[in-house]
């Protein structure tokens, strides 16, 4: 006997443009989750759309549309190639601060966070958003404490997923909330999905900053990349750029958003993981070309910015290894 009480409604906010691969995808995803919920007796979720009209906003889908009641939860989605403007942004911003007054939990996909965070409500909290968008979140919301390593960031009230899939991991974890661990895992195991474990940092690559106008710096960044960030000193850093090494360290970090040793690690890193990807080299010999000595030194640097092993990033994104 299956159970057509709805536990909770989850709410996904429709605007022009956004993701419609997530709206519908995470709206399937609820639909698998509460059928397999109720196989087991258990209770399933009430899936909304809500649309912004002449009238203000108002359910567009909804799965139970007799039922009464409130989305427990709104997630706004991202877009596919760009970010909401702040004129964009508003009026979604002032409806999702209202709703979540009267206890709605929010949450946000991708370029989703900066509707999220004009309501207000991210300051001095840690979110996340696609890493391609990082730089433009933070200057939009310096007040936020942006975490775009991570696929998702669950804080009670407020949960923000990374890039255009981490639908797939918000989805999971509203399952988790509200059906329970067995259900969210039974649902992953049907959409192929893991359900833990992941973090964009896997998936994101070096992407340096190149429009700050500081020419000297420029000049030093280009020639960085030639050499691939390897047997670089600050020293001949500051030289090739025309400064004293003091000044060109401060000038470096302005321009770049880090320091040149942080950045050469970034270069290296970067190339070793187009040698994981598309070689069958040993590990141990690709930390030498990329410009370790030590392979130890260099497993505890990718780990550190990738997430994974070196040997576990191969087994995960290495085309050579099925070859």
């Amino acid at each position: 006997m299956t159970n057509d009480r709805a536990v909770a409604e989850i709410g996904i906010v429709t605007y022009p443009g956004a993701q419609l691969g997530m709206i519908h995808g995470m709206s399937d995803l609820f639909q698998i989750a509460s059928e397999l919920s109720q196989s087991h007796g258990g209770e399933r979720l009430r899936v909304s759309h809500w649309a912004r009209g002449d009238e203000g906003f108002r359910r567009s889908f909804d799965t139970m549309p007799d039922a009464g009641s409130c989305p427990a939860v709104l997630v706004v989605p991202g877009a596919l190639s760009k970010v909401p403007t702040p004129e964009e942004t508003e009026p979604y911003a002032r409806w999702l601060l209202d709703r979540h007054a009267q206890g709605a939990t929010l949450g946000s996909v991708c370029g989703g966070a900066f509707i999220l965070a004009a309501t207000g409500l991210l300051a001095g909290r840690t979110a996340t958003t696609h890493w391609l968008f990082a730089e433009p979140f933070r200057r939009r919301f310096p007040d936020v404490n942006l975490d775009a390593d991570k696929m998702i960031v669950e804080d009670g009230d407020i949960v923000t997923a990374g890039g255009l899939m981490a639908w797939t991991d918000l989805g999971l974890r509203l399952v988790d909330r509200f059906l329970g661990p067995s259900v969210m895992m039974e649902t992953a195991q049907y959409l192929l999905v893991d359900p833990v474990g992941r973090e964009q940092r896997h998936y994101s690559t070096f992407a340096p900053k190149l429009t700050h106008g500081d020419e000297a710096i420029l000049k030093v960044q280009h020639w960085l990349q030639v050499k691939g960030g390897r047997d670089v000193s600050v020293t001949a850093m500051a030289e090739h750029a025309g400064m004293e090494e003091r000044t060109f360290l401060r000038r470096f970090r302005a321009a770049t958003g880090m320091k040149p040793t942080e950045y050469c690690q970034q270069l290296r890193v970067g190339k070793a993981r187009e040698l994981l990807e598309f070689s069958k080299r040993p590990v141990d010999r690709i930390a030498w070309e990329v410009g370790y000595e030590d392979a130890g030194a260099f497993r505890k640097v990718f780990q550190k910015r990738v997430g994974l092993s070196p040997g576990d990033y191969r087994r995960r994104f290495g085309a050579a290894v099925a070859a």
